[in-house]
């Protein structure tokens, strides 16, 4: 593999409903781990694994998946993945995220059951994986209810998955339109003040180093909120 400890954006330009579609999901790797974020919308199976391979990791060599909240394009090709795998990924989610992954309960947004997969490891605030040179995971509901974001220790880098947003680089809150409780959103991205961030990676945006503390403070004092 590259270098140890990395981490890369996978960008899936995906198909719905004959609209386009594009997030960033993130790869976290060492010599032992290959580390996927979110897994975008149902039927993304095979532009996962082509995804993967042209930035030369091979989908045979993905060992998890971290899963950031229940959203749909987030959860949707989770179980594929894991059936293509053979059950041999290990998937790991917030303890609150867990059941809509099961299918146990109707996911907030689209009140339908999801796909039952299944969840191996659960994750609670605070907890650092011992992966990739340490994952902090952080708690940071609002957008939903169980929402996390993963904090890359050795690159200083969060995975914002939908805590927050970006438009041309530079770094947004999350679209209060798809939030849930958008007070709860912005006393999350306070939360990330804390942090010794240099780069963000948005789901939906892409990747953001420019003024980031500066945009984190702005941002939880409600100034360019996205509509």
């Amino acid at each position: 593999m590259a270098a140890l400890n990395g981490i890369k954006v996978v960008k899936l330009e995906m198909n719905a409903g004959g609209n386009p579609f594009v997030v960033h999901a993130s790869l976290l790797f060492d010599e032992h781990e290959a580390i996927l974020v979110d897994t975008g919308i149902p039927g993304q199976l095979e532009l996962i694994r082509n995804t993967l391979a042209e930035e030369s990791f091979p989908f045979e060599k993905l060992t998890k998946i971290i899963i950031t909240h229940q959203d749909q394009d987030h959860i949707g090709s989770l179980p594929e993945l894991v059936a293509a795998s053979e059950g041999r990924l290990v998937v790991m989610a917030h303890e609150l995220t867990k059941p809509y992954i099961l299918g146990e309960v109707p996911l907030v947004k689209s009140k339908v059951l999801a796909t039952p997969s299944k969840v191996d490891v659960t994750l609670q605030d605070g907890d650092v994986l011992p992966y990739c040179g340490g994952i902090q995971v952080i708690f940071s509901p609002g957008h939903t209810e169980d929402h996390i974001c993963l904090y890359h220790k050795p690159s200083k880098t969060l995975i914002s998955g939908d805590a927050l947003m970006s438009q041309d680089g530079v770094l947004m809150p999350p679209n209060s339109s798809f939030t849930l409780d958008m007070n709860t959103a912005l006393k999350s991205v306070a939360k990330l003040l804390e942090l010794d961030i240099e780069t963000i990676i948005t789901y939906h945006g892409g990747v953001c180093t420019d003024r980031i503390k500066e945009r984190l403070a702005e941002i939880v004092d409600g100034k360019n909120t996205m509509k």
